[in-house]
């Protein structure tokens, strides 16, 4: 098995990445790059910008990646880097932090990440490349698509719909069977009541969208 793994990326949401690495004791992290050498992170090298993945992945046979850039504002910048990084021949594992809690029959899409104390109840479904970040809680047989950022503290309840490009702010809440569309930015500590079916920036407790 190649173990060898590369992180993309040397901010903030990298370091908590690298430490969740470490502690699984699965991979055989080469380094990490970003634009600007940032020095060691957690021990972890820094070997360069993107562009030495194609000889990494050629010469030295470093196969698997994980995407350490965070999601703040959108996702575009994170689905176009994995989609060429992807185009060099690397793989993106699930990386899931030990101390979270998985329950039986849950499904997780490639390259999402599920930090530490995150809690997944069985029947939920995770699409591509999702941050899953600390200590969120997503219920029973919820529906998450891809590149969803969960953000610290947030708590869905059960059979919630959400779509791709979605990001839940710092200690949201979403009620049960609730339904959320594409491309929506939820406010940090709002909490969800109503479907929501327009994309859109909602905040506020209940949330509302911003005009």
């Amino acid at each position: 098995m190649n173990n060898k793994i590369i992180v993309i990326g040397g901010g903030g949401h990298a370091k908590v990445l690298i430490s969740i690495l470490i502690k699984l004791k699965k991979y055989n992290i080469i380094g990490y790059t970003d634009n600007e050498n940032k020095g060691p992170i957690l021990g972890v090298k820094y070997i360069g910008t993107d562009k030495v993945l194609n000889d990494y992945c050629k010469n030295l046979k470093v196969k698997n990646a994980v995407l350490g850039l965070g999601q703040i504002k959108s996702s575009q910048h994170r689905k176009i880097t994995s989609r060429k990084i992807k185009s060099k021949g690397y793989n993106f594992p699930c990386i899931i932090s030990p101390d979270a809690i998985i329950n039986e029959n849950v499904d997780i899409g490639q390259g999402t990440v599920i930090m530490d104390g995150v809690v997944l109840n069985s029947g939920t479904k995770l699409g591509k490349f999702c941050i899953i970040n600390t200590n969120s809680s997503i219920d029973h047989d919820c529906i998450i698509g891809n590149h969803t950022h969960i953000a610290p503290g947030v708590t869905i309840s059960g059979k919630v719909n959400i779509g791709n490009n979605v990001l839940i702010g710092t200690g949201a809440n979403i009620i049960q069977q609730k339904n959320i569309v594409d491309d929506v930015t939820i406010g940090a500590g709002a909490t969800i009541i109503r479907d929501i079916d327009i994309a859109g920036i909602y905040i506020g407790v209940p949330a509302k969208r911003l005009e």
